[in-house]
Formats: structure tokens, C-alpha cells, sequence
């Protein structure tokens, strides 16, 4: 049994210490927010917090998340929309969906780290997520945006 706090929550995982966290999440939690994309860390559709660190889930094995604390797109929601996910549909940022759970995850931590942050701060940190629609400049506006001032 592996233990680790998810979304506030305490938790007990019987799985193998080398599954991947995405896969607990997914299946063993029924946390389905973060995506599986590329499964080798490399697309950025499921990132979570780790210990406030954004981590690919996907290449994260649950032995590295043991006695850890998890964040995942859910758990930024858990009283409603956080600011980057409001001004993501406020600004009407996202496409599919497919790799804006990550996006959300990353941006909410850069926030945190970096308030006053810039708009080629958010391009750099958000660079490795993957986004085939072709909508970043509009999620790099509404990261911007969730800041609480103008760009």
C-alpha cells in the first residue's frame, strides 16, 4: 500500500510502486481531469502538482508520489472554477480540451511562483504542452488575463 494526499485527501493505493501516478489517478481514483497523451512525459496533457511541483504524471511512478502531495486539475476546482480555469473560458482559450487540464495545472503553479509574470514567461513555461489546435496565443492571453491586471 502506497499513501499520498490527493486533492486534500488522504488516500491508500494498492498498486505496484513502479504504475505510473496517472494511471492511479485515472483508474484507481477515478480522477479523469489529467490526459493521457504521449505516456512518456513529453506532451504535457497530464500534468499534476507534486509537492507544488508540476510533474508529467504519465512518467511519474507512484513510489516517487509516496508520503507526497498530489494537486490535479480537479483539485484546482474543488470550489469552483480557480482563476486561470475561469479566464480560460472566459476568453474562450480552449479548443478541444484535450491538453488544458495540464495547461491549467502549470499555469496555476506559475502563477503562484511568478504573480506579475509575462507574456513570454507564460509562452516558456506552458512550451512544453502540446496543443494541436493551435490556440496559445489565446491561452497565453487568458493565463495573462487570470493575473487580475492588464496584459
Amino acid at each position: 500500500m502506497t499513501s499520498l494526499t490527493v486533492n486534500g485527501r488522504q488516500v491508500e493505493v494498492d498498486r505496484a510502486d513502479d504504475t505510473p501516478l496517472l494511471t492511479v489517478l485515472r483508474d484507481a481514483l477515478g480522477l479523469v481531469g489529467s490526459r493521457f497523451g504521449c505516456g512518456q512525459g513529453l506532451c504535457g496533457a497530464c500534468v499534476v502538482l507534486l509537492d507544488g511541483t508540476p510533474v508529467p504524471s504519465c512518467d511519474t511512478p507512484l513510489w516517487q508520489a509516496a508520503e507526497s502531495t498530489v494537486i490535479t486539475v480537479e483539485g484546482l476546482a474543488a470550489d469552483g472554477p480557480n482563476p486561470v480555469q475561469q479566464s480560460l473560458i472566459d476568453h474562450q482559450a480552449a479548443q478541444c480540451g484535450f491538453c488544458i487540464s495540464g495547461i491549467v495545472v502549470r499555469a496555476t503553479a506559475l502563477l503562484d511562483e511568478t504573480p506579475d509574470v509575462s507574456a513570454e514567461q507564460v509562452a516558456s513555461a506552458l512550451e512544453p504542452h502540446l496543443c494541436r489546435c493551435g490556440t496559445q496565443q489565446r491561452i497565453v492571453e487568458a493565463v495573462l488575463a487570470a493575473r487580475g491586471v492588464p496584459a
